[in-house]
């Protein structure tokens, strides 16, 4: 199969061998992957990474032929965890010390013809959501988890720095709970100290001393950034005003896929563009151009 393949920096459409199928796994025909920062940072050297990146996806399940889940659209859950620990026993794989992530961690992505998952990993997507709306359900859900971690009152004021695709995810989560939301980009002035809550979704190491300078006096901020550089801030103001800060990761697919569903978010104006998977190295230089939002990639 094709694929697009990190390695020492570099980027490359290259044939590899197709996965194969291990006891409680699907193989997964990919019909869009999406280009998230996340694999722009692994490009850059963000966890050492090597191999096949890529974990948004949706795809249909070509196997095995016992699966009940055969000939269905599908997206999944990119944690894969042993199901044996204490953090598994408590519905937290995604904190399983033995897990691997896909497209991240010692297991093989999503940009590619193919791609296997544990089928529990699997959640079927309705028939009234498209292709390219379900490809955005894994970083919609990570905007979904926002609320699953933190008690946000309707009215509440809250910011989200970065005008990206994962901050207009989350502002849009936001305001779908009856928060107060305001977008701010670079340029964008926000009032020091005014924000019941601040989303730090900005992709840089910067970010964060931007919203430490935003957030009210015991309010919180929702950090979502990865990047392969560092965070350097100062941290007095945080004990200083007693900031909540609450690191922020993946969340559960089923809020995201009500929210498509029910048409309560239109992620498609998020789509700069679809690429064919053999155009993927160009397809990777459009998605670091400033201004443009999500790049798909279609096997």
């Amino acid at each position: 199969m094709r694929a697009i393949v990190f390695e020492g920096g570099r980027a490359a459409v290259r044939d590899v061998r197709r996965p194969a199928l291990r006891e409680g796994f699907t193989l997964v025909r990919v019909l869009l992957s999406g280009i998230c920062n996340t694999d722009l940072e692994l490009k850059r050297g963000y966890h050492g990474f090597s191999g096949i990146p890529g974990h948004e996806f949706v795809g249909v399940v070509e196997g095995p032929a016992s699966s009940p889940l055969l000939g269905h659209r599908v997206v999944g859950e990119i944690n894969l965890a042993c199901r044996r620990c204490a953090w598994c026993a408590k519905g937290l794989g995604r904190h399983c010390p033995k897990r691997t992530v896909l497209g991240i961690r010692g297991h093989a992505g999503a940009h590619a013809e193919y791609l296997t998952l544990p089928e529990a990993n699997l959640i079927a997507v309705p028939d009234g959501v498209s292709d390219e709306e379900a490809v955005f359900v894994e970083p919609l859900a990570a905007a979904c988890e926002i609320l699953d971690q933190v008690t946000v009152a309707p009215g509440a004021r809250a910011a989200v720095l970065g005008p990206g695709k994962l901050g207009r995810l989350a502002a849009a989560v936001l305001a779908t709970a009856g928060v107060d939301v305001v977008l701010l980009g670079r340029a964008s002035r926000g009032k020091a100290g005014s924000f019941d809550l601040v989303v730090e979704a900005t992709g840089s190491p910067a970010g964060m001393a931007r919203a430490l300078a935003l957030v009210r006096p015991r309010g919180t901020i929702v950090w979502k950034s990865t990047h392969a550089a560092p965070a350097r801030f100062d941290a007095a103001p945080l004990v200083v005003n007693e900031i909540t800060v609450v690191g922020s990761r993946c969340g559960r697919f089923e809020p995201a896929l009500e929210l498509l569903k029910n048409r309560r978010i239109d992620v498609r104006p998020l789509v700069s563009g679809i690429f064919p998977l053999g155009d993927a190295v160009r397809a990777l230089r459009e998605a670091g151009r400033p201004g443009v939002l999500k790049i798909l990639l279609r096997p």
